[in-house]
């Protein structure tokens, strides 16, 4: 997360926003209060006369609200998901509007309740504080996780650095911080989304305090209206893969008792971490079938307040709360499944799944099991991928995909045959070079040989049946333009004096002993020099000898 010297990531920071705080609307605070700027996006979704839309300060409250009592920004931190995975947010299909009467949200999804994650509590929590006169944030993203444009405006730019998450050289830009943002800030297990401020792509989001900080690669001027894009892609995925995490997780402790005890939102795939040291097969397909069925069935996703103290909050499933935890919790609700503190860009029903694939487990640490899954679009993209490489095989081997691994085996089989042949054949080649050395009349005092293919075990046979001394064998294995393998034999005094120059002019690491030094080499083109340079150690050597 990116922090500037003057500022803690923790720091709740003053918004130009001027409504008051859930902690002093408690405490009979009778500041007035502004309304927010209204930009054409926000009112894109409108219908006339209807209070309960998206951009309206009454808007993200769920059939049976009072909508003339209390706002979304009365919540602001009470939303302290402390489950699995803890984000997540999601609307029922119809929402009431000033009138009394429910309204109809323009398809093709309805706009999405506010709610923070888990991470978020402790600085939430201090603008309960009378001292903390400041406006917590719910980001637009929370409110409603199916928008994909949104009008707002720049509220600071300054330059910053940003380290790619792959190592590398630190990228130059800028941080934005923006009015409201669509774009979800990375956290609580969450990737962050990406998207389009105006034309300029978000390379990163983070979650500075109660701001959202957006890094570009160009400045952007305070005050100036712009359009945010969302990457709905990522974000779809995002919200199929937590979604299907938590409907998992719910059914796994339902039918096994197995709890939850992490997950992560991979980029091809999605794990869960499951309390018991392993899963069978049978439970495996059990599960996956019960968590279709559910998806089949159409069940609903919603999200209400409870009081700390509910009784209900008894059967939501958590890690509980904060101590210093003040006001109502949000609970995410999966109709007759599954009651969890939570928050983050979620589907508002579970046909918005598609599927889910049980892909299998992996051994976790502390004797516990990973359930590997892909949800919705992944599931497609996985059978897309396998049948583009069904489809090769079949062409490859000539036979259908249900013969494919038979082939294969037949193949490896054949494989293993003709290596052991050809490696008896190099056996015997290394043994007839070493013996039509030794059978010339003036040997000489340098061998160099090179062969494209062959191994350490090649040139180690044709250097112990040359078996002398007296010789300096110089023997290399490999592509001229790639890596290979070199081999230096000869007097014990020579070969500690030359091995680490042959291994230097090659480009290569080596070692030896004995009279033998070999190892790899990265520069099989400069042969050469070190042939030249094998000659002229011999030309010195020879008068002494």
């Amino acid at each position: 997360m990116m922090t500037s010297e003057a500022e803690a990531p923790g720091t709740l920071r003053p918004q130009k926003d001027s409504r008051c705080t859930a902690g002093e609307r408690g405490q009979g605070s009778s500041r007035k209060r502004s309304r927010p700027a209204r930009f054409p996006a926000e009112r894109s979704g409108s219908q006339p006369g209807a209070a309960g839309v998206v951009g309206s300060p009454r808007a993200g409250y769920p059939r049976g609200t009072q909508s003339n009592k209390r706002e979304p920004f009365t919540a602001v931190a009470s939303a302290y998901g402390a489950g699995v995975g803890a984000r997540h947010q999601a609307g029922p299909a119809r929402w009431r509007g000033r009138d009394g009467d429910c309204q109809s949200r323009v398809p093709p999804r309805p706009p999405s309740i506010p709610v923070l994650c888990p991470v978020w509590a402790a600085v939430l929590c201090a603008a309960h504080s009378p001292a903390a006169a400041v406006a917590a944030m719910v980001f637009r993203c929370q409110r409603d996780s199916w928008a994909r444009q949104f009008a707002t405006r720049v509220v600071s730019c300054r330059a910053a650095e940003l380290r790619p998450e792959g190592g590398g050289e630190a990228l130059h830009g800028f941080e934005v911080v923006l009015e409201d943002t669509i774009l979800f800030p990375e956290g609580g297990g969450q990737p962050d989304d990406r998207g389009l401020i105006g034309d300029i792509p978000v390379l990163r989001v983070t979650r500075r305090g109660s701001e959202a900080i957006h890094f570009v690669q160009a400045p952007l001027e305070p005050g100036a209206e712009v359009l945010l894009s969302l990457d709905w892609d990522r974000r779809f995925d995002h919200m199929q893969q937590h979604s299907g995490q938590h409907l998992i997780t719910a059914i796994a402790e339902q039918m096994f008792g197995f709890k939850t005890t992490s997950w992560e939102l991979g980029r091809q795939r999605s794990v869960i971490e499951l309390d018991t040291p392993s899963m069978t097969t049978e439970q495996i397909e059990t599960l996956e079938r019960s968590v279709n069925e559910k998806i089949r069935q159409r069940v609903p996703v919603t999200v209400r307040e409870l009081a700390a103290s509910d009784p209900e909050m008894e059967t939501v499933r958590s890690r509980g709360l904060p101590d210093d935890h003040v006001g109502p919790v949000r609970v995410v609700d999966i109709s007759g499944v599954d009651s969890n503190m939570c928050c983050g860009t979620h589907v508002s029903n579970l046909s918005d799944l598609q599927v889910i694939k049980l892909l299998g487990t992996e051994k976790a640490k502390k004797n516990k099991t990973n359930l590997v899954f892909l949800a919705g679009n992944r599931v497609l993209k996985s059978i897309e991928q396998s049948h583009s490489i069904e489809k090769a095989l079949t062409s490859l081997l000539k036979t259908g995909p249900g013969e494919h691994v038979e082939a294969v085996k037949r193949l490896q089989s054949s494989v293993k045959l003709l290596q052991k042949n050809n490696l008896n054949l190099l056996r015997d080649l290394a043994v007839l070079i070493a013996r039509d050395f030794k059978s010339r009349a003036a040997q000489g005092q340098l061998f160099v040989l090179h062969r494209k293919e062959g191994d350490s075990e090649f040139m180690n046979i044709i250097t112990n049946e040359v078996g002398t001394e007296e010789t300096l064998l110089f023997l290399t294995v490999g592509d001229e333009k790639e890596a290979g393998l070199f081999l230096l034999s000869g007097p014990v005094e020579a070969v500690e004096n030359l091995g680490p120059r042959v291994a230097e002019l090659l480009g290569g690491k080596g070692a030896g002993k004995r009279g033998r030094f070999q190892g790899k080499a990265t520069k099989m083109s400069r042969r050469g020099e070190v042939q030249a340079l094998l000659q002229e150690f011999i030309s010195q050597r020879s008068p002494e000898t």
